[in-house]
């Protein structure tokens, strides 16, 4: 089951080799809806269309993920899966994990364990819900494996590396890379990448002056692939104004182009959980617009750094940035899409015949037992 961007980029991982084990239907709640949110990324990326799309749209999250428990339990009982397979930390996440434990249906996760321990933040929620509801926990790293040992979840866990990882190391070429500077006029350490999506900062006209205000202080560009939230809250709040001519927002890019301008940032100023960890897997700076992390290792490591939405310690960090002296492989060597391939048809093989499998209580996957593949 899928949603959103980064699910998109996840899926695009798993189901190239889930397909070739087991066979595989493909949900698309449409929490992203319109092209450049969605359709470009199964475009890009070679990711088969949907067999089922809810088309469940924007709403309250009360709203969203009502409509989606209600379509994904149809889906469910018309397709009688032996698992169900959710990514990340979505309403579409939680809606899939809580639609399938309804109908006793085993659940697999991918990007298990992570933690920002802030639950003020809806992902949060989302995260840890959808790990205590789930039989196959799929983590990124090592951190992820404790914090589920910490909640007492052991049977079930794999560290398998990181699934956008793999996605990432492979996709780029040096070709596509010049291409999409030259499209933009800049050169490769010559600017900043900006992104703000999350309520608290495009839903509080504070929040959203304060970063403009910072990045607009910048003498140097900053590239702005603007979330049509983020464009509605400028325009909202009357802060047009702000948008001074050395910030440039453009529409939402494909995938490609996005790893290309991260890999190419002087630094990386951000909200959003996939692109701090793509900054680190190019050994780029990241500066967090957010209070708490889920990337841990990132931070830990010297390489990102959080400050909310404080305009002076934006600055500040923008003109000093984050840069660790080591830079440990925390994400894989590029391979996790396999072991969960391998892991996912190993538990339908041992559950195969066995209604029972998959409940909270059974835990019934015995491999990788809260350690590495």
């Amino acid at each position: 089951m899928v949603g959103n961007r980064p699910q998109y980029i996840k899926a695009a991982v798993v189901s190239r080799v889930v397909r070739s084990v087991v066979d595989e239907v493909l949900l698309d709640t449409g929490q992203h809806y319109d092209h450049e949110l969605a359709g470009v990324f199964y475009d890009e990326l070679a990711l088969p269309r949907p067999d089922i799309e809810l088309g469940v749209g924007s709403d309250s999250h009360a709203r969203q993920t009502a409509a989606m428990l209600t379509g994904i339990a149809d889906a469910i009982a018309a397709v009688t899966p032996r698992l169900v397979l959710v990514y990340g930390d979505t309403n579409s996440t939680l809606a899939g994990a809580l639609a399938a434990a309804k109908l006793q249906v085993p659940i697999a996760h991918v990007e298990a364990g992570l933690r920002s321990f802030d639950r003020r933040m809806p992902e949060e929620v989302n995260r840890v819900l959808t790990d205590h509801l789930s039989s196959l926990l799929f983590c990124p790293t090592d951190t992820a494996v404790a914090n589920l040992a910490a909640e007492g979840i052991v049977a079930g866990v794999a560290q398998v590396g990181d699934v956008m990882f793999d996605l990432a190391i492979s996709t780029l070429s040096a070709a596509r890379e010049q291409s999409v500077l030259a499209l933009l006029g800049v050169r490769s350490g010559g600017y900043v990448l900006a992104t703000a999506h999350r309520p608290a900062n495009t839903d509080e006209p504070a929040n959203l002056e304060a970063i403009l205000l910072a990045l607009g202080a910048r003498d140097e560009t900053v590239i702005f692939p603007a979330h049509p939230r983020t464009v509605a809250s400028i325009d909202r709040f009357g802060l047009t104004e702000l948008v001074t001519p050395n910030i440039r927002l453009i529409a939402p890019v494909g995938y490609s182009e996005s790893l290309a301008l991260v890999k190419n940032a002087r630094v990386v100023a951000t909200d959003s959980g996939g692109l701090q960890k793509e900054a680190y897997f190019f050994s780029v700076p990241c500066v967090t617009m957010r209070d708490s992390s889920e990337w841990v290792e990132t931070i830990e490591s010297g390489w990102n750094i959080l400050v909310g939405s404080d305009r002076e310690a934006l600055a500040a960090a923008l003109a000093a940035p984050p840069r660790g002296a080591r830079h440990p492989a925390f994400y894989g060597r590029g391979d996790a899409g396999e072991h969960l391939a391998v892991a996912l048809a190993g538990f339908l093989e041992k559950t195969a015949g066995a209604p029972e499998a998959g409940r909270r209580g059974a835990r019934p996957f015995a491999g990788d037992q809260g350690g590495k593949r």
